[in-house]
């Protein structure tokens, strides 16, 4: 009973609309120290079992000489603002928590950790992956969204904000599962189509910023096809309906995907341009490109964006692709272009406004167990927006 209870005061001082969050309160130094403390935790986890929990991809982070002196800084900074929060802060929990996770990081080893001897199982979890991941974008589009909101009244830790930072996780610690899952027939198509190696060659000969134009149109065209495929068929759409169920937006707001549909969107978009010869490294910015972008178009940000909306992909033509009003069904597929949508009638751009609220009319369950299982478990299977 007292650790759900510390759990509830926990989300409580998280979530509180009615409290001011000023400079002086307490609560910026517990919140910034919390954050600070979780991510330095996952570092050294990280670090302690790097067959688990690392990413390959980032050796070349952990291997530079000051990334153990920054995972240090990011403990001692997480210290620092737990205990200022704790001096400052009437309810004691949020530098409470910061301190205690802080606390176990050093326990751990801390930044002088060193690798124990596990057994590689020839599979890993990104922790590391998550955790760049959430502090490039978190602080990229936090102080955006509070900057330039198109909500002002929405807060940080708003309705669902758990929901979704959990699809967070999942989609980035699960990088090489789904990576494999959605790219595994790229080997077997590369070897049965040798014919194709003369184009593959033509290219790859391509200079890169034309590779990496070529990516986004292509790309977008197949996104735009899936997308609007996965809203016409019924049991697609019980997938896709996920994806849609945020009643708020914000640039978490985009992770929210069903595991099958992650799996299925990278193998429409990534599999035939792995397999046409475009450079490893034109895909692996793609893929950069698209985290940042996705969460740029879900970020409550404001801006009407009247005359560059009908041509690039902003934050307000996608907010009406997630509409619950009428008009808003069934519209703005495209990620990059909506000039596609122009080009194949599914265009709404409503000149300097926004839809008033966001969803879909059907029930979603809040739990993760419980929207996995909803393409299967879903009332009215026969029906989507459009009908």
């Amino acid at each position: 009973m007292a650790k759900r209870d510390y759990l509830q005061n926990l989300m409580r001082d998280l979530e509180s609309h009615t409290e001011v969050r000023r400079f002086g309160s307490g609560w910026l130094s517990g919140f910034f120290g919390l954050l600070f403390a979780i991510s330095g935790l996952f570092m050294v986890v990280a670090l302690r079992f790097p067959d688990w929990f690392a990413t390959p991809e980032l050796a070349v982070v952990k291997d530079w000489t000051g990334f153990r002196g920054f995972v240090h800084l990011t403990l001692l900074a997480s210290y620092a603002l737990a205990l200022l929060s704790l001096l400052l802060r009437p309810r004691k929990v949020l530098g409470l928590t910061a301190l205690m996770i802080g606390l176990a990081a050093a326990l751990l080893g801390g930044a002088s950790v060193q690798p124990a001897e596990t057994r590689d199982w020839g599979i890993f979890f990104g922790l590391d992956f998550f955790i760049v991941n959430l502090l490039v974008t978190g602080f990229m589009f936090a102080p955006l969204e509070r900057a330039f909101p198109h909500r002002r009244a929405q807060r940080l830790f708003r309705t669902e904000w758990r929901e979704d930072l959990f699809y967070y996780l999942v989609s980035t610690m699960f990088v090489q599962v789904l990576s494999f899952l959605a790219l595994a027939p790229q080997q077997f198509v590369n070897a049965h189509t040798t014919g194709w190696d003369a184009f593959r060659a033509g290219v790859a000969s391509l200079p890169w910023l034309v590779q990496f134009a070529i990516v986004l149109v292509a790309s977008d065209l197949a996104q735009y096809w899936y997308h609007r495929l996965f809203h016409k068929v019924p049991f697609l759409w019980g997938f896709h309906a996920i994806h849609h169920s945020a009643k708020s937006m914000d640039w978490l707001a985009g992770s929210r995907m069903h595991f099958v549909e992650i799996i299925l969107l990278r193998s429409v978009t990534s599999l035939p341009l792995f397999t046409l010869g475009f450079s490893p490294s034109v895909m692996q910015a793609y893929i950069g490109f698209v985290y940042v972008w996705s969460s740029l178009l879900h970020a409550n940000v404001g801006g009407s964006f009247n005359r560059i909306g009908h041509w690039i992909a902003t934050p307000r033509f996608h907010h009406w692709h997630h509409g619950l009003e009428r008009e808003a069904f069934d519209v703005n597929f495209a990620i990059h272009f909506p000039w596609l949508d122009k080009l194949f009638g599914t265009f709404h751009l409503p000149k300097d406004r926004w839809p008033e609220s966001y969803g879909i009319p059907e029930d979603v369950p809040r739990s993760y167990a419980g929207q996995f299982l909803y393409p299967w478990t879903r009332k009215g299977k026969a029906e989507t927006p459009a009908e």
